[in-house]
């Protein structure tokens, strides 16, 4: 095996978040990726991007920050906060992704709306799932697809994220096996297959 294959995707919590909301992350990267992952806390707070002005959190700077800490054997880095981001054309954002880089950050703060985190734990989880593998996708350089099925949809609202599915179009699936191609990692099994 080579060095690039053995290389990982980082889940890196940002404060405390219950078992199976990492587990079902973790299971994604694995099931849907085909690419081995460890959870790994390499930050501790985001308080040096937080904006006065819009009580929030700059969510770029964040990743910058998280790009500094990566390990030297990062694939790629999925990071999870439930603090409300933004960016600054946007009055909020699920998650913000490097596009074709190292890092995303996916926030659960808005994925409860309209649902109770407890009540209705599997959507909540479906929710955080999709926009994990949504912000993950794109540091594998995938763009927002037109088709309002596919799992690289723009989401506008709560909704989008509901109403897409948690599988990549045919399109999408051939570019992001290009892209694992392009990095010479080889997957356990092809990505977003059915196994």
């Amino acid at each position: 095996m080579t060095a690039t294959s053995q290389r990982a995707i980082i889940i890196s919590p940002i404060g405390d978040f219950d078992a199976d909301i990492l587990s079902a992350i973790e299971q994604m990267v694995v099931d849907r990726f085909g690419l081995p992952c460890r959870i790994q806390s390499l930050i501790h707070t985001i308080d040096f991007s937080w904006d006065a002005k819009r009580r929030q959190f700059h969510s770029t700077a964040i990743l910058d920050r998280l790009t500094e800490k990566a390990p030297s054997d990062t694939l790629k880095l999925i990071a999870l906060t439930d603090r409300d981001l933004f960016i600054p054309i946007l009055t909020h954002v699920y998650g913000e992704a490097q596009l074709g880089g190292l890092s995303c950050i996916v926030s659960t703060h808005r994925l409860t709306d309209g649902i109770s985190s407890v009540g209705e734990r599997p959507r909540y989880l479906e929710r955080i799932v999709k926009e994990s593998a949504h912000e993950l996708g794109h540091t594998f350089d995938l763009r927002h697809c037109k088709d309002n099925q596919c799992l690289m949809h723009y989401c506008r609202s709560i909704g989008d994220v509901d109403h897409k599915e948690n599988q990549l179009c045919r399109y999408c699936r051939v570019l992001l096996g290009d892209a694992l191609k392009a990095l010479k990692v080889q997957p356990v099994h092809p990505p977003f297959s059915v196994h």
